[in-house]
């Protein structure tokens, strides 16, 4: 029997509001993001947690649950590592502590996850052209998935992004727009010229299919965790979308009977250069005003207006959750010390969540009881590597190479 889609429509989480999600859709009308919704008991039906065993390692095993009709788009996406870090968990005294490794996606970076869904998405309901801003990766990821799919894309990218990210738009054979400012005057840069130049705007949280990419982190949490979700995870957070996506998805696996009611405590790490998020939820605030001069080494973190600010500090509340700030010095060190003890070279924003877990432990936020899962959201290789350990330097004389 074919693999089906039970999407069967598109909801505002704020006024309920609901759209048909054969139409390509963007903001509800009261200027909040929309999500997909779909038959759960239907796919309950259809897709059991002992049938998952069966498809291929990718996010694509949840497809029921994916709002793509038709082919997926992969470039093999998806089911990444879930890598025990035992040598972490003894220094917070923790039970357990994992690091979910999104750097062997495609394109070196959780990106690749959301830009497979929300391309796929984008060309069923009849996009050419494709645009978004971007810090780096989901550029990257975006020119990539748009070249798989014989469209066209237009990646716009602040001027002082990483080289990198700008060869890697070019070889896939996007256009490249470089803007001086943050993400967000390449998100205005964008916006201006959606009509003109006749772009579907594939915008963080701006259309509502990228989200169902990045909630598959949390389908694939719990399957690798044999259905029994940790008791905290560490999220670093920009745009924040992976975080609302591994929300929805506890949701639902809920809804599908497969997991209870227990939810991870999830956490917010940004940077303390650019922390809107941690700055409202710690000050009580319902939204999280504009950071006024974002700053920091971690290009993913530096997002001074995220545009689902209701949502993720929803998640965090809902979740007794909290936010932690990282400092670029400490986020350099944190990268040094995962590479020596664990020999994962994570990049800046993964980096910044074991500075966060070593904070909650040392205020007692984090207990010996308490089973970690970090996010390493994409490839330290992207980034400069120091060339020695300083901040960090070894201390567990046990562990000399």
């Amino acid at each position: 029997m074919a693999i089906r889609s039970y999407l069967v429509g598109l909801e505002c989480p704020e006024c309920q509001e609901s759209y048909d999600p054969g139409l390509p859709q963007f903001l509800c009308r009261c200027g909040s993001p929309l999500l997909p919704r779909y038959d759960l008991r239907a796919a309950a039906a259809a897709l059991t947690r002992d049938r998952l065993g069966e498809r291929v390692a990718s996010l694509w095993r949840y497809r029921e649950l994916l709002p793509v009709l038709g082919d997926p788009l992969s470039l093999g996406e998806g089911w990444t590592p879930l890598l025990d870090a035992p040598h972490l968990a003894q220094e917070l005294g923790v039970a357990d502590l994992w690091i979910k490794d999104e750097a062997p996606n495609p394109t070196g970076s959780f990106k690749a996850r959301g830009m497979a869904v929300a391309v796929a998405r984008a060309r069923e309901l009849g996009a050419r052209r494709l645009a978004a801003p971007s810090a780096g990766n989901a550029g990257a990821a975006l020119a990539a998935y748009a070249r798989r799919a014989g469209l066209e894309a237009c990646v716009v990218l602040p001027a002082d992004a990483g080289s990198i990210f700008k060869q890697e738009v070019r070889l896939y054979g996007a256009r490249l727009v470089e803007v001086h400012g943050t993400i967000a005057e390449a998100g205005r840069y964008v916006r201006e010229r959606l009509i003109p130049e006749g772009w579907y705007d594939l915008s963080t949280l701006r259309e509502p299919y990228r989200v169902e990419g990045k909630k598959t982190m949390g389908y694939e949490l719990a399957e690798q965790l044999g259905w029994k979700l940790p008791t905290a995870i560490l999220y670093p957070t920009g745009g924040g979308t992976g975080l609302i996506g591994m929300w929805k998805a506890f949701a639902e696996m809920e809804q599908l009977g497969w997991i209870g009611a227990e939810r991870p405590r999830m956490v917010c790490v940004q940077s303390a250069g650019c922390s809107p998020i941690a700055r409202a939820f710690l000050s009580g605030a319902q939204r999280a005003e504009p950071w006024a001069e974002p700053n920091t080494y971690a290009e993913g973190l530096r997002v001074p207006s995220p545009l689902a600010d209701r949502l993720i500090l929803r998640a965090l509340r809902e979740s007794r959750g909290t936010a932690v700030l990282a400092s670029d010095e400490e986020i350099r060190g944190a990268a040094a010390e995962l590479a020596w003890t664990e020999g994962v070279l994570c990049c800046p924003e993964g980096a910044a969540t074991w500075v966060g877990a070593k904070k909650l432990a040392a205020s007692g936020w984090l207990g010996g009881g308490d089973r970690l899962v970090l996010f390493n959201t994409g490839s330290g290789y992207k980034y400069p590597l120091p060339n020695r350990m300083e901040p960090w330097q070894p201390h567990w004389t046990h562990m000399s190479p």
